[in-house]
């Protein structure tokens, strides 16, 4: 039976911070995105995830973007792609936003699916590499817990198939396929766990249907599932909030005028309404 992802359920699942907390106690995360010509892509996936209350955060990209990045966005540290090793200790991997196709990208991420026993979310170029270099049975075999946030059109790439058609279908299929949690963007955004939930998302509209929403939509998820929420329920909390994100936006300059940049900040205050909404 498909479960309804709406504000009753994102209030029962959404956590309040402790007064005595630290950083620690909200996940580190890495952000292995962007390339020359896409350091958006990171920009945005980095704002997400600081918006989602991500405790920790450190880019992984080329050399070239990290002065753009750490003028973009000065709260999250830098370092080079090349010198990033799975057991540096991260609690989740966000991999994919602005990659491009690059075979040293790929080498990487085939180190993290063998290596790795960490929580890792594949978007974009992270899920393209899989099916561009092969790695579908790595994909499949690996000890890390992931998510993978595929539109129609990567979703019909990792099941093999010409077209997608049914996202319902797509993600249950993907998740039984892969052993990983699947979320399949579109209209009423579908999460299907391996063990064969799935929740179909009540947020959004067609105002993002925009380039960089989904590399926003990395960075929450990523951000959430390092702070120990379940693959599941990180994976169908963020699609809410993205999605509230983009209602409100939406009320306030119009379907047709909102853009991905203004999706962290309402993001952030998404959050802020469900939490003090549960005090009432």
């Amino acid at each position: 039976m498909t479960e309804m992802m709406d504000a009753a359920a994102a209030k029962s699942m959404l956590k309040t911070r402790a007064r005595d907390s630290a950083k620690w106690d909200y996940g580190s995360v890495l952000l292995m995105t962007g390339s020359l010509g896409m350091a958006g892509a990171a920009v945005l996936c980095g704002r997400g995830a600081l918006r989602a209350g991500a405790g920790l955060t450190r880019y992984a990209v080329p050399p070239e973007l990290i002065p753009i990045l750490q003028t973009a966005v000065p709260d999250i540290m830098c370092r080079e792609r090349a010198s990033v090793s799975p057991h540096d200790g991260y609690d989740c991997a966000a991999i994919g936003p602005g990659l491009g196709d690059h075979r040293e990208d790929a080498k990487i991420i085939y180190r993290f699916l063998h290596e790795y026993d960490g929580k890792i979310v594949l978007d974009a170029d992270g899920i393209n590499d899989i099916v561009r270099y092969g790695m579908q049975e790595d994909l499949r075999s690996s000890c890390a817990d992931i998510i993978v946030t595929p539109h129609m059109g990567e979703a019909a790439r990792l099941l093999g198939i010409k077209r997608a058609e049914d996202r319902e279908k797509c993600a249950v299929e993907i998740a039984e396929m892969y052993g990983v949690t699947a979320v399949v963007k579109g209209p009423g955004t579908i999460t299907a766990s391996p063990d064969g939930r799935v929740r179909m998302n009540t947020t959004g509209n067609p105002g993002l249907a925009v380039g960089g929403t989904g590399d926003v939509l990395t960075g929450i998820t990523a951000a959430l599932f390092a702070q120990g929420y379940s693959a599941f329920d990180a994976a169908s909390l963020a699609v809410f909030i993205h999605g509230m994100a983009g209602d409100r936006c939406a009320a306030r300059l119009g379907e047709a005028g909102m853009c991905a940049s203004d999706l962290p900040v309402e993001a952030a205050l998404a959050l802020k309404y469900i939490i003090e909404s549960e005090k009432e």
